[in-house]
């Protein structure tokens, strides 16, 4: 894997785009101390002139060794981000940087009821021992409904039951997806299983074992080189029918990652999403940093038929992933404590996950990914934007299906029922 970067024809499209379509004002944002940001430019506020490009950092090292996995999260360090402060928090004065709840329900068309009694489970490597508290103040923030241990909505348990050692990366991941989870599918129960590392042994136990304790949706946010050995993986822990599970793209512009290969999990890519005059009130583009290619390894399923990849094709959907139109997320353990901005594709798979929660619970016996293909009219078809130059649809967006961004992103609940 890579760490992104914005071309400067990239920066400019970005730029125009977003003159044209936001209605927001831009603020800064102090670096973080001790960050190895990296610099790009994301789309210029409406009438506001940029004082720096955005930076941002990975919360995970990259995987170096073959069987690790990284998380996905990429946080802003700093410069200036184009969003305006959430909408819908409970003290609009003091709303937090970032997309909130009321944001991600309105740009894609999301009930506000539904979820209740299902559980979403989140997978990651490593404790985070401020999870059910900083929850709570993300919650409160936005009036959503208590989750916690006490009230039987939050659960949190090692792979093998035990708590593994904490971890400051992994940690913010954690909170990322935990407030993800929450803002789409406020009703919805919450298990948190986390491994005890990063190894994809571990973290596909983990997956195992919020399975085998009820839960019918999986988010996984994190990726690692493909091997040889991953048609294995996928029979050893991915292979569950009739659960949902997703696995993010990555965030190196074009190429492949596991789990995202998996044709068991449902591969998601990330968009730049930003306020529109449309009828919609939104607009979307690829992300240049979202993954997406053909698979070296995994075959191909069924239900896919593009033609210039003969195995798996990386991705299936798509939702909000770039750090310039990121989310507000609230976590404590590390070393910037508090509210902070953060893109990813680590946003838009807990995103999805929490969509099929809303959309209930998949047929006995059938393949979740599946779904948006039987209904892709029912998805928001992303048409412009690119994460790289291989002059087809596996980098490039375009109408009908593309690799960086699937068949599109969620317009209501339809494309992720069956």
């Amino acid at each position: 894997m890579r760490i992104p970067f914005s071309p400067a024809v990239r920066r400019g499209a970005l730029a125009l785009t977003a003159v044209a379509g936001l209605a927001l004002s831009g603020f800064a944002l102090a670096p973080a101390a001790g960050a190895a940001p990296t610099a790009h430019s994301g789309p210029a506020a409406g009438g506001a002139t940029a004082a720096g490009p955005l930076t941002t950092a990975r919360s995970c090292a990259r995987a170096t060794r073959p069987g690790m996995m990284a998380c996905l999260a990429l946080k802003v360090t700093g410069g200036v981000n184009t969003l305006a402060r959430s909408t819908g928090s409970v003290g609009p004065a003091a709303a937090p940087a970032g997309y909130g709840p009321a944001d991600l329900h309105s740009a894609y068309a999301l009930p506000t009821t539904g979820g209740a009694g299902a559980t979403v489970a989140i997978v990651d490597a490593y404790d985070d021992p401020d999870a059910e508290a900083d929850l709570k103040t993300y919650r409160l923030a936005f009036g959503l409904p208590a989750c916690t241990t006490a009230n039987g909505c939050f659960r949190k348990i090692g792979q093998n039951g035990p708590l593994p050692g904490p971890d400051a990366g992994w940690a913010e991941e954690i909170a990322l997806d935990l407030d993800m989870v929450s803002a789409i599918c406020p009703q919805c129960r919450i298990l948190l299983v986390e491994a005890n590392s990063a190894s994809v042994a571990n973290l596909g136990a983990s997956v195992n074992t919020a399975v085998s304790l009820g839960a019918k949706y999986v988010s996984n946010s994190y990726g690692g080189g493909e091997s040889s050995a991953d048609p294995s993986y996928d029979s050893a822990y991915f292979n569950h029918p009739g659960v949902a599970i997703t696995a993010s793209s990555g965030d190196g512009s074009a190429g492949v990652e596991y789990p995202a290969a998996s044709r068991y999990v449902t591969a998601v890519g990330g968009t730049t999403l930003i306020r529109s005059k449309l009828p919609r009130g939104w607009s979307e583009t690829a992300w240049y940093g979202t993954g997406s290619g053909c698979s070296s390894y995994d075959a191909k399923p069924v239900w896919q038929t593009d033609p210039l990849c003969a195995r798996r094709t990386v991705s299936d959907v798509a939702a909000v992933a770039d750090p310039d139109t990121g989310v507000a997320v609230y976590g404590t353990y590390g070393g910037d404590p508090g509210w902070e901005v953060f893109g990813g594709t680590s946003v838009s798979a807990p995103i999805i996950a929490a969509v099929y929660a809303l959309a209930g619970v998949p047929s006995a016996g059938s393949s979740p990914a599946s779904f948006p293909y039987a209904h892709p009219g029912a998805l928001n078809d992303v048409v412009s934007g690119s994460n790289g130059s291989c002059g087809t649809y596996l980098c490039n967006a375009g109408p009908g299906y593309d690799g960086p961004t699937g068949l599109g992103t969620p317009n209501g609940v339809t494309a992720f029922q069956g």
